[in-house]
């Protein structure tokens, strides 16, 4: 069962998971077996949960321990849960927290980028997208709409990250995904991906772009969608190494949508079979 501690101490160094450190911090590069992340809400925590994630701590609001938190707490052990009334946790958080609960986990360790690409059909890159709504907004709508992985470039934003797992809705644990080394990308990733049978195509406005509706792209066996950061796109030397240019038709002057948006209607035309 878990252990319920009352919040008597702002300053107690078991909350500074949950107040003072930074997402860096949290992800600890240096040293990735001892990093952590932050779920939450209900959902999101048993979607990580599920997933296999490890449990540390939970803060949760006094109110919700015997009601909409309780299934959660009895799966976590006996990790110590944390918890006071909502002015006192948002006082210590800083933010209202979502439906009352957040858990500290253990980060799990990433596949390599060759496991993740084996297997798969469809898969979706993310070059340097470092934007932590954007890169959630684009695991939920990938979980839903066919891809099978995704996989993202050094500089992009972590996806454990407590907003992008929250915008998430938790899907970066019903996905699998990883990180390319830092150098990889894109001489290193791209001839890979051509090693275990991909086509590329990179989502820009070029004047040889083709129609995400072309029946030839459609008709690939096997492709890897790529995206890039919002405003700057993605890198000249990307697009010139991929064997598609993509763009999505659009209507009344408007140029591109924002890179979550055409993150959506990209994996529903491209990932779903045709």
């Amino acid at each position: 069962m878990p252990r319920i501690i009352e919040i008597t101490d702002f300053e107690a160094p078991e909350l500074d998971v949950y107040a003072r450190l930074t997402e860096a911090q949290l992800l600890n590069r240096q040293e990735p077996e001892k990093g952590l992340f932050i779920a939450e809400s209900p959902r999101v925590i048993e979607r990580a949960l599920d997933a296999g994630c490890v449990p540390v701590s939970c803060l949760v609001e006094h109110k919700h321990i015997e009601h909409q938190a309780r299934k959660i707490l009895e799966r976590c052990g006996d990790v110590p849960v944390y918890t006071a009334e909502f002015d006192v946790l948002t006082q210590l958080t800083g933010f209202k927290l979502t439906r009352g609960m957040l858990c500290a986990m253990r980060r799990p360790p990433l596949p390599e980028v060759r496991q993740i690409c084996e297997g798969s059909r469809r898969i979706a890159i993310l070059e340097n997208v470092v934007n932590p709504t954007n890169v959630g907004a684009i695991f939920r709508s990938a979980a839903a709409l066919g891809i099978d992985a995704v996989l993202l470039t050094y500089d992009s934003s972590d996806p454990l990250y407590r907003r992008a797992v929250r915008v998430s809705m938790g899907t970066v644990f019903q996905i699998p995904w990883t990180f390319f080394e830092k150098d990889a990308w894109p001489e290193k990733g791209i001839r890979l991906l051509r090693e275990l049978g991909f086509r590329t195509a990179a989502m820009a406005l070029c004047d040889d772009s083709v129609s995400i509706d072309n029946p030839q792209l459609l008709a690939e066996e096997k492709l890897a969608v790529i995206l890039g950061a919002e405003g700057d796109g993605l890198a000249f030397s990307t697009i010139a190494d991929c064997d598609y240019t993509v763009r999505i038709p659009m209507s009344r002057g408007v140029d591109s949508l924002n890179v979550a948006a055409a993150s959506a209607v990209a994996f529903w035309e491209l990932g779903r079979k045709h």
